[in-house]
């Protein structure tokens, strides 16, 4: 969707008020009568080179686990604990895109998220994201969802899709 210039500085005076991509979604429906996903909205920030403000927001940061108690043993049969797997895990979230796209599909692929859960995205025929995890009921980290809509956007742009 190509924007006016007129819109686009609408839409750059949103986010220096403050807006998320959330609001700036719904005020340009309300306002603008353009329809968009979210997905769509935040393509849109980056082409236009913009960063919401609730991007900034700084994450507190997280305690240090406690240390076992003494003596304890480890038993190497058992799974390491989410503390534990997060840190074995490369910390990075990995998009693939499928050659052979899934049928109803514009585009599909998988994501593998910092905690080493895979996940299968899609974009449907109306443009909406979708994502379909390996182990059901499985939710991505929050700060691994901002990295995977990243590393889509840049996949996607690179395979010119």
């Amino acid at each position: 969707m190509n924007l006016t210039d007129e819109q686009k500085q609408t839409v750059r005076q949103w986010l220096e008020e403050g807006l998320s991509v959330a609001d700036v979604q719904t005020k340009l429906s309300e306002e603008l009568q353009i329809s968009m996903t979210y997905m769509e909205v935040r393509f849109l920030l980056d082409d236009l080179k913009l960063e919401p403000q609730d991007e900034e927001e700084e994450q507190p940061e997280e305690e240090a686990p406690p240390a076992p108690p003494e003596g304890a043993e480890d038993d190497p049969t058992e799974d390491p604990p989410a503390e534990e797997a997060e840190l074995v895990s490369d910390g990075n979230v990995s998009v693939t895109v499928d050659e052979i796209v899934r049928p109803g599909c514009l585009a599909s692929g998988k994501a593998t998220f910092t905690d080493g859960k895979q996940a299968t995205w899609y974009f449907d025929q109306f443009g909406r994201l979708g994502l379909i995890p390996e182990e059901e009921g499985y939710q991505p980290p929050q700060k691994d969802v901002a990295e995977f809509q990243k590393k889509l956007q840049s996949e996607l742009a690179r395979l010119g899709i």
